[in-house]
C-alpha cells in the first residue's frame, strides 16, 4: 500500500501546481514528509525512492526538475 501512496503522491507532485509549492517549500525533509502525511500519503523515503527508481528521465522531469540521481523538488 505505500508504494501505492508513494505513486499518488508523485502523481500529485506532477499535476497541482500548489501542492508542488508547498511542499517544495517546507525547510527540510523532515518537514516535507509531515506535510505529506497530513496531506493524506503514507509512504517511506524508501518507497519513494524505489518508485522513483522506476521512472524515465522524462517523467522525472515532468514532477518539476530532476533526473534519476533522485533530485526532484519531491524533496525525497
Amino acid at each position: 500500500m505505500s508504494i501505492e501512496s508513494a505513486k499518488a503522491y508523485l502523481e500529485r507532485i506532477k499535476t497541482d501546481q500548489n501542492f508542488r509549492k508547498e511542499c517544495s517549500g517546507k525547510s527540510s525533509p523532515e518537514d516535507r514528509m509531515k506535510f505529506v502525511k497530513e496531506s493524506g500519503f503514507d509512504f517511506s523515503r524508501e518507497d519513494i525512492k524505489h518508485v522513483k527508481s522506476e521512472l524515465s528521465d522524462e517523467e522525472l522531469e515532468s514532477l518539476g526538475g530532476g533526473h534519476n540521481d533522485g533530485s526532484t523538488h519531491t524533496g525525497f
